[in-house]
């Protein structure tokens, strides 16, 4: 079956793909194609083997390595869990960052204080966590003032980048659920956004890219580069009147 996807690299082990913004990882309960990995199954055909070996959020799009057969999923898990591979990330963001790069070194636990189940935030004592960031644009328009960033994950915690360029004052240009009111997540999942809100959001999906993956894995340097999609890059594109 042609695949419902982009496909950036294929062999005989490995399938990357460059996922598309609102589409799940995992199983749902909607149909065939509600999930990445059962468009996975679609195109590979029935009873052949397919191990996800790493997920990026709904909204986050980008690179999303799929393992053809247990040994290839077991080599290529053992880097990810040995923090042996380098992850690249796009992020446009609110405001005008004025460090030109940084590190923010923060751990991460659950929320207690949100009404949002699955929300974490900065919290001492929490998980270890560590991101890297270097400005790549500053810009302001009609819209407001931003700052597109390449994001390098030292660690791989759920939500990490966004709550970490959150935490920072920097939330990411659309996010319902770290941005600047999570009621608009809340309005999101309940079926009951306003116009108001899908305006305030700038974007009908976060501004949170995954463009490179980097890793030495079963004797070979591999290289992996997903390109934004055209509604991301005109986005993350200043005006050229407006740089700085």
């Amino acid at each position: 079956m042609p695949p419902t996807f982009e496909i950036v690299y294929e062999d005989a082990d490995l399938l990357v793909i460059n996922k598309p913004a609102d589409l799940v990882c995992h199983p749902t309960k909607g149909d065939v194609y509600s999930s990445l990995v059962s468009r996975v199954r679609l195109y590979l055909g029935e009873g052949l083997e397919s191990h996800l070996i790493n997920r990026l959020d709904r909204e986050t799009t980008g690179l999303v390595l799929v393992a053809k057969n247990l040994a290839s999923a077991r080599a290529w898990r053992q880097i990810w869990e040995r923090r042996e591979v380098t992850k690249i990330y796009l992020a446009v963001v609110h405001g005008t960052m004025s460090q030109d790069r940084g590190i923010i070194d923060a751990p991460l636990g659950k929320d207690l204080r949100s009404p949002v189940a699955i929300k974490d935030c900065v919290l001492e004592g929490g998980s270890p966590a560590v991101t890297e960031f270097e400005v790549e644009e500053r810009w302001s328009s009609d819209l407001g003032d931003f700052t597109r960033l390449r994001v390098l994950p030292r660690s791989g915690r759920k939500h990490q980048i966004r709550i970490h360029l959150s935490h920072l004052g920097h939330p990411i240009v659309g996010d319902k659920l770290y941005g600047r009111d999570e009621q608009i997540y809340l309005a999101f999942v309940e079926k009951r956004m306003t116009e108001t809100q899908q305006v305030q959001l700038l974007l009908a999906n976060h501004a949170l890219h995954a463009l490179e993956l980097r890793a030495r894995c079963l004797e070979r340097d591999w290289q992996f580069r997903a390109d934004p999609s055209p509604e991301f890059l005109t986005f993350a594109s200043p005006p050229a009147a407006g740089v700085r």
